[in-house]
């Protein structure tokens, strides 16, 4: 709208949406500005707490030390396939579950719709989890950390929903002509629910990339483990270091470095899906959440 057809209400407004949106940017960088300089800095300045959002005294002594770290290669290599498989079969299961739940005519709508609720409000709990995968013999597997989180009860709904919003028209003009169930969902649904698919394939892959949980309670063997498990396990061994040695040795110094390192070492990869998808991610956020 050109400013001069805006009344003071709709100019008041925006410039208390800027303001807000300003504060909310700086609220969200800030910390993130603040851990890389930091990993990036010289240890005196983060000892003396005179860290900002620039580096001071510019060193990688802290990157050169996570980098060297045995099995960390290996970590990241299952820490991807554990991401690209998880997130592949979580949609899958998504999309099965979310597309019969959409039509109004399949039987039993109503009572499938209140299974795929329970998990939301009462979980399964940690040990009859345990046993499930344990009696599977899925423990020091893939699907050991794939399996038990592969279906997210939300995303479910938010994908049934967006089904629901494509004209029933465009099934009944394929169904003419001759299209199976699973053509209609693969050639006309699926091309359509793009913005949504990568908004939900986006939400599993940043879950299945933090996760470690489901790696301490299921992974015994270290080659197996995800690179967040191995990050916990250089940021424990240099807390342990730091409590033997001399407080103004050199390896004391580096450990605060070394945290912040780990941190970035974790959060960069992921963070760089983000430029890549963010346009899908905008129109799956706002479709999705149309119709309740």
């Amino acid at each position: 709208m050109p400013l001069k057809r805006m009344t003071l209400g709709s100019m008041t407004f925006h410039a208390f949406n800027t303001l807000f949106l300003g504060l909310v940017v700086v609220v969200t960088l800030y910390p993130f500005l603040y851990v890389l300089a930091a990993s990036l800095s010289d240890q005196i300045y983060i000892s003396q707490g005179k860290i900002g959002i620039i580096p001071m005294g510019l060193h990688w002594e802290a990157y050169k030390r996570v980098i060297e770290f045995p099995m960390l290669g290996r970590s990241y290599v299952n820490t991807v396939v554990y991401t690209v498989v998880g997130t592949a079969v979580s949609l899958i299961l998504t999309v099965l579950a979310a597309y019969p739940l959409s039509k109004k005519e399949v039987p039993g709508r109503n009572l499938l719709t209140g299974f795929v609720l329970l998990p939301m409000l009462f979980s399964g709990g940690l040990i009859p989890t345990y046993l499930v995968v344990n009696a599977l013999e899925m423990r020091n597997t893939i699907w050991a950390i794939v399996i038990p989180t592969a279906v997210a009860s939300f995303y479910v709904f938010i994908q049934r929903t967006f089904f629901e919003q494509i004209p029933g028209e465009l099934e009944d003009a394929a169904k003419i002509d001759g299209c199976s169930t699973l053509q209609t969902l693969l050639r006309i649904y699926l091309p359509l629910s793009v913005p949504s698919l990568v908004t939900i394939g986006l939400f599993y892959a940043v879950n299945q990339w933090n996760s470690f949980f489901p790696a301490m309670i299921y992974l015994n063997d270290e080659n197996l483990f995800p690179v967040q498990i191995l990050l916990r396990d250089i940021v424990i061994q240099n807390q342990t270091d730091q409590v033997m040695v001399d407080v103004h040795d050199d390896k004391n110094l580096l450990s605060e470095s070394i945290k912040y390192a780990t941190l970035i070492v974790a959060t960069v990869p992921i963070l760089l899906v983000y430029p890549f998808i963010q346009k899908y991610f905008v129109q799956g956020s706002m479709m999705g959440s149309i119709k309740g």
